[in-house]
């Protein structure tokens, strides 16, 4: 999920729409000359600034199609699932700016949410919120707590992915409930997070360095750590979390930051010469 598909949406949103007008108010071909018959830049400008102008209010206040690059949020989402993103429900924002200019609302523990890398803005991640504004976080030994309460788990046998057949080391499933919303996770038997989380990074620049959330956090190799989430900000993880690039190793999430909600599958794509298929469709 790393291009901005707005960068050319919006320009060519803006020239199309400035020659219709300066047509209407200057130029006066298509009045005078009949439908067909004006310049063709002119005729272009007709025919897409209506439908383009619809495409770019749509993808950017409403809701915009992501694809997930990574296994970082197995089993939730998968490598070539399609999704789409609420984009008002964390607030309306400028494209391309992503400057909020309307208050919606606030992600809640729970929720999907998709932002931009806080180290490379120019990439957007897509993660579960895990604590908002001022929350205490604690995880110890694969148990999670927030602000004193133990997160909910309910340990999962009757479900497998065909990819973890071949797995080693083991895969392991809970159920896990944070807020309203209960998900699965994925953990990796005796496997430390730290390893997983940056051969899980795309790039060598989304782990410039493991930031240490505490002492403990190197000390048990990412498996006892603790955070307060600060103002303004919110803590994500991946499902899959023994193999994510997530807010134990960057950092918080800025709030202006954030891109949308994560509501819906609409598509799977395995990688090459495979057509789309349908079989995962269906709400986060």
């Amino acid at each position: 999920m790393d291009f901005d598909f707005n960068l050319i949406l919006v320009p060519l949103t803006l020239v199309f729409f400035l020659i219709w007008l300066l047509d209407k108010l200057v130029f006066k071909q298509r009045r005078t000359k009949g439908k067909g018959q004006e310049n063709v830049i002119i005729t272009w400008a007709y025919d897409f600034w209506p439908v383009l102008a619809v495409v770019l209010v749509l993808r950017s206040f409403l809701f915009e199609p992501f694809n997930i690059p990574s296994d970082s949020m197995v089993p939730t989402l998968e490598t070539g699932d399609y999704i789409l993103v609420n984009k008002y429900q964390y607030g309306v924002r400028l494209p391309i700016i992503n400057k909020k200019i309307i208050d919606v609302g606030e992600p809640q523990r729970g929720e999907v949410a998709v932002f931009r890398y806080p180290n490379n803005p120019k990439i957007s991640y897509i993660k579960r919120v895990i604590g908002v504004p001022g929350d205490h976080v604690v995880y110890d030994q694969g148990q999670l707590s927030i602000n004193g309460e133990k997160v909910k788990q309910v340990a999962v046998t009757d479900f497998s992915r065909e990819k973890d057949i071949l797995d080693t080391p083991k895969s392991i499933y809970h159920n896990e409930t944070i807020g309203t919303h209960t998900h699965l996770t994925r953990t990796l038997e005796s496997v430390n997070p730290l390893i997983g989380a940056y051969q899980n990074a795309r790039t060598r620049e989304e782990l410039p360095a493991v930031a240490k959330l505490n002492d403990r956090f190197e000390r048990s190799q990412g498996q006892s750590w603790e955070v307060t989430v600060p103002a303004g900000h919110y803590f994500a993880m991946g499902d899959n979390r023994d193999q994510s690039s997530d807010s134990r190793f960057w950092g918080f999430v800025p709030e202006q930051n954030l891109i949308g909600h994560a509501v819906y599958i609409w598509m799977h794509k395995e990688p090459g010469f495979h057509l789309p298929s349908f079989s995962r469709n269906g709400p986060l």
